[in-house]
């Protein structure tokens, strides 16, 4: 283990002193508020608090909506230590998310998986589509709450939601000045600061919030060649807020979110399989070495009225994010100078940039208590210009090559655009049944170019090898549902529903394969997704139980093939993949004070045609979280918690022969709470359990994080 540096640097912490000065300021000013929540929250800690969630893109009880549904409190997200999306993965049944190594997380859930840079599970961050894998932001930062929708979510998120849908919800500017400070420390030389403060610039009228996060700590893999911790990270995300209300009625938030990434190894990857990966873990031999650059912008625009009959929201959104290694990355995965990749083009390459616009109308709920519905429609455009250089060094030879000292240049441009138009309508036929229908059309045309060039060293001159080529496709889809819902009692609900998915095809990209031509399209996947749920609460909300069983049939699934050297993915179809399973989520407050939870699921996906399982899907997911907290005074109170999950059978490639057997790990937090002062005392991964976290199909492992451990102090007002 790395020592524990205890002191960020003067320069990163000025903010934060400054902050926790009018933090205390503040708190002298509000103890009589205090005095009121925690007498409230005292109150309260008998039974589970409602939820309110905009799963259906309107404001409704996660109790009363006919579909299966995960929600994470900001409380919970606190106290879990949830900091980054792939933290949730056995949180919620039959998920599971991994970060391969260069920070954009591979989802799966109810055996429906992420193939390529076009999600499986599509995120949504304050309404706004992370367009794909490229614009995505891992990190968890000032969060409201996370929705998990699982199953097919087509009807109102359209594309890419075949699995599902993650919807989280950052903390929004209102017309109290709140915020908090946050400090960690622990092994591996993790240090990680956080901050956030939301106030009125002018009450009732205009606002501002902003919330910070840098952190880093040393990386978990040792490069035996150097002799150097490998996977060093640093980060910083900024999430900023201008909220404007010109009239009671009107909303427009302007809202600004970066993420920048130094990741000095990615891909720490154990090249000689299973075997090397669990004797000699978190070691790896690579002579090149370098950092991944990683540039994101998310912006958006909300313009919103509350009408009498109807209300209206605009939601234009801008995404953007340069990514780049700053030398050669290693290709080989070995000490030898054989392969290694180039991407570091300046910023006319891969620098991915997204447009989005959804125009949406929601019935107005003080109208009709009977009938309500949304409608709306989603515009979006891509450009994805990509160019990468496998280049052939010295040892070249010595893989079977047959030359070296030569470059093969690949440039592949992709624009997207489409349109989708979406509806849904809830209508009450009886008291106790509601009726909800929803139907979306998607459109999308891509247009692809793609061109080769061969270089031989020391010579700077370029031989075009691959001519200039176009080729293009489009798609068009309709995605249905239709759900029955039976309210049995007024704390008992039952559904049925039917929905389709739909996950969008493409085109191939040129390698340096010549068994692999560029510009073969493939198909698009269509799901039929059949479910049954039920969601009960009993002793005055003291016990909850959501209950689910699903059937999902594919047809036309894709399947991705790496393509060595150039770590080049191609996707295939394959034929029907079925996935059948249950969940269940049950909650319970047995005691003032205790808190306890169990996440169970259970999924067996298959491909019809082979037998074989689909990749990244754990046969089963099991997750106990446990929390109990004291109260000492008024004003202070002792928590303790933790969590354990368990992970079933998971395979890594299609011929299903790198397997992760089933696996424990368990995670532990307990702090103190001194009116708005916190500090905490958390190990994640406390038994340090071995497993693998993600692989790829021609062998290499990448192990999930070591135990890790800290202490966090925090402030809120």
């Amino acid at each position: 283990m790395k020592p524990l540096s205890l002191l960020p640097p003067m320069r990163k912490i000025y903010f934060f002193v400054l902050l926790f000065l009018s933090l205390n300021a503040q708190s002298q000013n509000n103890v009589a508020k205090q005095k009121d929540t925690i007498a409230n929250k005292s109150v309260k800690s008998n039974s589970l608090e409602d939820v309110i969630v905009t799963a259906q893109k309107k404001e409704e009880l996660a109790q009363k909506i006919p579909l299966s549904l995960s929600v994470f409190s900001s409380n919970t997200i606190e106290q879990l230590k949830l900091w980054n999306n792939k933290d949730i993965s056995g949180l919620v049944p039959n998920l599971y998310s991994a970060d391969p190594g260069d920070h954009r997380d591979a989802i799966s859930l109810r055996g429906i998986s992420t193939t390529s840079y076009d999600p499986a599970v599509i995120t949504y961050i304050d309404g706004v589509a992370q367009f794909n894998l490229d614009t995505y932001i891992p990190t968890l930062n000032d969060i409201e709450r996370i929705e998990v929708l699982r199953g097919p979510q087509g009807t109102l998120y359209g594309r890419n939601a075949m699995g599902g849908v993650i919807n989280i919800i950052t903390k929004q500017p209102n017309n109290t000045t709140n915020g908090y400070a946050e400090i960690t420390a622990g092994n591996f030389g993790l240090q990680r600061i956080m901050g956030s403060i939301k106030t009125p610039l002018v009450k009732n009228k205009l606002f501002f919030g902003i919330g910070i996060l840098q952190q880093q700590r040393n990386g978990y893999y040792t490069n035996t060649v150097t002799q150097k911790s490998y996977d060093q990270q640093s980060e910083w995300t900024g999430n900023y807020f201008i909220k404007y209300l010109p009239r009671p009625n009107w909303q427009i938030l302007l809202n600004i979110k970066n993420y920048q990434s130094n990741n000095q190894g990615a891909f720490p990857l154990t090249a000689n399989g299973m075997e090397d990966a669990f004797q000699q873990p978190y070691e790896l031999s690579q002579n090149a070495v370098t950092t991944m650059k990683d540039n994101t912008w998310n912006s958006s625009l909300l313009i919103q009225h509350k009408g009498k009959h109807i209300d209206f929201t605009s939601t234009t959104a801008y995404q953007q994010n340069y990514r780049y290694y700053t030398k050669p990355i290693d290709g080989d995965f070995s000490p030898i100078d054989a392969i290694s990749i180039i991407n570091n083009y300046g910023k006319s390459w891969n620098n991915i940039k997204a447009f989005t616009q959804e125009f949406k109308l929601n019935s107005s709920p003080s109208i009709n208590q009977k009938i309500s519905w949304t409608a709306g429609a989603f515009l979006f455009y891509q450009d994805a210009p990509s160019k990468q250089a496998t280049r052939f060094g010295k040892d070249a030879n010595l893989m079977m090559i047959g030359d070296s000292l030569f470059s093969i240049i690949n440039e592949t441009s992709v624009q997207k655009k489409g349109v989708e138009l979406f509806g849904q309508i809830n209508y009450a036929i009886h008291p106790q049944w509601q009726l909800t229908l929803g139907i979306r059309n998607d459109y999308e045309k891509q247009d692809q170019t793609v061109a080769g060039y061969y270089q031989h060293d020391p010579s700077p001159s370029i031989i075009n090898v691959f001519p200039f080529t176009q080729g293009n496709i489009q798609f068009n889809s309709l995605s249905p549902k239709i759900a029955l819902k039976y309210q049995v009692a007024p704390q008992s609900m039952m559904y049925l529903q039917y929905s389709q998915g739909y996950r969008v095809g493409g085109l191939s990209p040129l390698s340096s394969d010549p068994s692999q031509p560029p510009l073969i399209s493939y198909l698009p996947e269509h799901s039929h997704n059949y479910e049954w749920g039920m969601k009960n609460s009993w002793l005055q909300d003291k016990i909850r139980l959501q209950l689910s069983a699903f059937i999902t049939k594919v047809n036309d699934a894709q399947v991705p093939t790496l393509l060595l050297p150039d770590a080049i993915t191609v996707i295939q179809n394959i034929g029907k993949l079925e996935s059948k399973g249950v969940e269940v989520e049950l909650y319970a407050v047995p005691t003032k004070g205790l808190t306890m939870s169990y996440h169970g699921g259970i999924t067996d996906a298959s491909y019809l045609n082979s037998g074989k399982h689909p990749i990244i899907t754990p046969q089963h997911t099991q997750a106990i979280t446990i929390n109990y907290n004291y109260e000492i005074t008024p004003f202070s109170s002792f928590y303790i918690q933790t969590r354990m999950q368990w992970m079933g059978d998971t395979y890594y490639d299609i011929k299903n022969e790198i397997k992760q057997s089933p696996y424990f790990v368990q995670h532990f937090n307990m702090g103190w709470n001194l009116k708005a002062n916190n500090i905490s005392i958390w190990c994640k991964n406390i038994w340090n359990q071995k497993y693998i976290a993600y692989a790829y199909d021609f062998g290499a492992i990448h192990l999930g994080d070591p135990a890790t451990f800290g202490i966090s102090l925090s402030r809120k007002f």
